[in-house]
């Protein structure tokens, strides 16, 4: 009888600490996050936050106009990604970035190798910016290399006018 409480004691303390653990991983991570840094899908901030909330946890930093989290043992086009960015309503782009543990150099040829996405050099700096159609950029930070798609935030609809009516 004691071994068997013992053994539901440890389940449950198990069952506690997964739930305050960090998750795995999705595998849905390539498919949402990739296209969305390849500017290949509808970029919409708050949906990206909430995925990454529910996937990595809450953000760790808000800084820069975008709310940061950590994604341990992610990987996109078989490079690390140690963080992931998505802006917040400060700004008025609507963005979505990660830091890839990799040279931009290196990252490109990723991306060019798995997905076929070229980019352009499109600045003459000593640290030049990549880009690619429609609008997916590389560029450095720091030793590493950040990816992100911009776009710039939707106007609201504009309602037309009210028709008069004439009253006789």
């Amino acid at each position: 009888m004691r071994r068997r409480h013992a053994l539901l004691l440890g389940a449950a303390l198990a069952l506690a600490a997964g739930g305050t653990a960090a998750q795995s991983v999705p595998t849905t991570f390539g498919t949402i996050m990739g296209n969305g840094l390849l500017c290949r899908d509808h970029t919409d901030n708050f949906y990206y936050y909430n995925y990454l909330v529910k996937h990595f946890g809450n953000w760790y930093k808000h800084e820069g106009g975008a709310y940061w989290f950590r994604t341990a043992g992610a990987s996109l086009w078989g490079t690390e990604i140690s963080e992931v960015m998505v802006s917040d309503d400060t700004s008025t782009f609507i963005f979505v970035g990660a830091v890839a543990e990799t040279t931009p150099e290196n990252l490109e040829k990723a991306i060019i190798q798995q997905v076929g996405t070229h980019y352009t050099v499109i600045d003459t700096s000593a640290y030049p910016v990549r880009e690619a159609k429609p609008a997916s950029r590389i560029v450095y930070f720091d030793t590493k290399a950040k990816i992100y798609c911009a776009k710039f935030k939707p106007l609201p609809p504009v309602q037309p006018p009210p028709v008069r009516q004439r009253l006789k």
